[in-house]
């Protein structure tokens, strides 16, 4: 098989070739880490190799229903044992997992070839992959741009024909945001669905989930089918599909209603491309039979927005002083952004962060009213085209101050200073649709339908009730078949 080839078939293409012995897992991961040479000193998508790989691919008992087919895992939550898993920080570089993730091992299960961890922000913390410690990722579609975060070194990689699909996880857009930036499928699990330990229980209270990127729907709904399942460690059991994601997806769902929006508190004026992006989404959408309107939106996103950073900077809090305490680690181990945002979540106290979960409630039954009327709210994934790399990036002057008022506990000041509001604008202007789906649970989906008129991806998304999982797939593999992605490959980084 010729690189070519191999950067034009999906994952279960690749898995076919191997099973019919017509290419070695051995020969893919030649060609996977071949076409790696080529681009990731420019995309800085690959942080961290794996030579287990090596024994794995020479196998021959390797099995499984991706059994041969290379695939990279994120450098965050998804940890390979006997390999440090740093999560985008100094802090962690050299923490060695002793077990491998849940979610790793499913993935291996699966007969999967890891060769590598890909790039993530510190902690995951933001929707950009630029940590100090790895540097800058960047798109394959335009070097100067993000791929997106927190899975943006995944997204990179796979957009890049690196490997056809590669592990991701979403705690507030972190699977979307990456796939709208880079032109793939992003599906965020429905809460309970995606497996976690032993490391770790439930990120943010079961807002994180973990998940892939993919080329093809098919390949994200057979990777989900190979990770989602029972945990009997888990602490409940989730209602688990009755039926593979991967069976009937080439059956086009039932006439649908779907109501779309592109309207945000947070960005009131989003761009005009994210606008015709769901604009010609709905009208493809009318094309098939569905019934498309268009709607306000069913919940207050600015207070929503309120709710899910004050619940993200507790956990980053918390993140943070866990680290301490396991590896002696120092304020001088952070990004000074992750000290300060440690430090606000610290100020805002317990109580702020109980009320912020308690209002969760009313951002469901909100989302649950609409879903009475609509099957999904669609909107655009991102409000603008990918940033600019460095776009987001805090002052010399700005990261000193956030290191001193973290450093004399200033936190109280940066809430009375109106703080919350400007890191609201700032961190989630251009990414205004994606937390809905994890502060309420639902499962929501980034579908790769749009392409600016500079050449950069815009994803459309798409939000499920709880549990609609296999038929947010369904209609993706509906939207696929109706409008092909598969065939568009960036070519700035060749």
């Amino acid at each position: 098989m010729k690189l070519g080839e191999y950067m034009s078939l999906d994952a279960l293409s690749l898995a076919e070739a191997v099973r019919t012995r017509q290419v070695t897992a051995r020969e893919l991961l030649d060609l996977a880490r071949e076409r790696a040479a080529e681009v990731n000193g420019k995309l800085n998508a690959i942080v961290a190799p794996l030579d287990a790989a090596d024994a794995r691919a020479g196998d021959p008992s390797l099995s499984g229903p991706l059994a041969g087919v290379p695939f990279l895992i994120k450098d965050l939550l998804q940890e390979y044992k006997g390999y440090p898993t740093s999560y985008g920080s100094r802090s962690l570089a050299h923490h060695v997992a002793t077990d491998h993730a849940l979610v790793t091992q499913r993935f291996l299960d699966a007969g999967l070839v890891i060769f590598g961890k890909t790039n993530t922000p510190e902690l995951g913390a933001k929707g950009v992959t630029e940590p100090d410690y790895w540097g800058a990722a960047r798109s394959p579609w335009n070097l100067s741009r993000t791929p997106g975060g927190s899975s943006g070194g995944s997204g990179a990689a796979v957009a890049a024909g690196i490997v056809p699909a590669a592990g991701a996880n979403d705690g507030g857009g972190s699977i979307r945001i990456p796939a709208a930036c880079n032109g793939l499928v992003g599906l965020k699990l429905s809460r309970g669905l995606s497996p976690y330990g032993p490391q770790t229980g439930e990120i943010m209270f079961g807002m994180v989930t973990q998940g892939v990127v993919s080329r093809t729907v098919r390949d994200s709904a057979a990777l989900y089918d190979a990770i989602v399942g029972p945990d009997p460690n888990s602490d409940y059991q989730a209602a688990f599909p009755a039926q593979p994601f991967s069976k009937d997806l080439d059956r086009a769902p039932s006439p649908l209603r779907i109501g779309w929006s592109s309207s945000s508190a947070v960005n009131p004026a989003p761009h005009r491309e994210a606008v015709e992006a769901v604009e010609r989404t709905a009208e493809l959408l009318a094309g098939l039979g569905h019934h498309v309107e268009q709607v306000t939106p069913p919940y207050d996103d600015w207070a929503l927005s309120r709710d899910f950073l004050t619940i993200w900077f507790a956990q980053v809090h918390a993140q943070i002083a866990d680290i301490k305490r396991r590896t002696g680690a120092s304020d001088s181990d952070f990004e000074a952004d992750t000290v300060a945002i440690a430090e606000f979540g610290r100020s805002s106290g317990l109580l702020a962060t109980i009320e912020a979960l308690e209002r969760t409630t009313s951002h469901v039954r909100s989302l649950s009213a609409f879903h009475e009327r609509f099957d999904y709210l669609l909107t655009p994934t991102l409000a603008t085209p990918p940033l600019r790399v460095g776009a987001t990036s805090t002052s010399s002057l700005m990261q000193r101050t956030a290191r001193l008022v973290s450093k004399v506990r200033g936190g109280k000041l940066m809430a009375f200073s109106g703080v919350l509001d400007d890191v609201i604008q700032d961190s989630l202007g251009w990414v205004p649709y994606t937390q809905l789906a994890n502060l309420t649970g639902r499962p929501a989906i980034s579908v790769p339908l749009h392409w600016t008129e500079g050449g950069l991806p815009l994803g459309v998304q798409f939000v499920g009730k709880l549990g609609s999982d296999g038929e947010l797939l369904r209609l993706a593999a509906q939207l696929e078949e109706a409008q092909p992605w598969i065939h568009r490959f960036p070519a700035p980084a060749d």
